[in-house]
């Protein structure tokens, strides 16, 4: 019996009106932007009224636990870094 394959997390980063970069993780990157963006119940508190949102970055991680970890990672990245990441200058960390 083969084996179930488990979804493929993405890791993606929202760009908020302000400049500022919201990151996350999502098995469906343009459904949660959507959600995101139509300000309800499942926008994330931090991006509830900040928009318009702008999603800048994504990118195919892996499994679930991968995603987390690399969620954290790019959450301690200082901006400059992080622009870099978007830019395409430099690896996922």
């Amino acid at each position: 019996m083969p084996a179930e394959s488990s979804p493929c997390w993405s890791l993606y980063l929202v760009r908020m009106a302000s400049g500022q970069l919201y990151c996350g993780i999502s098995t469906d990157v343009e459904r949660r932007f959507a959600e995101h963006c139509a300000n309800g119940a499942k926008t994330a508190r931090a991006l509830r009224g900040r928009g318009p949102l702008a999603l800048v970055y994504q990118t195919a991680v892996g499994a679930h636990g991968d995603a987390l970890r690399a969620e954290i990672r790019v959450k301690k990245l200082p901006k400059v870094e992080k622009e870099k990441l978007i830019r395409g200058e430099r690896p996922l960390p």
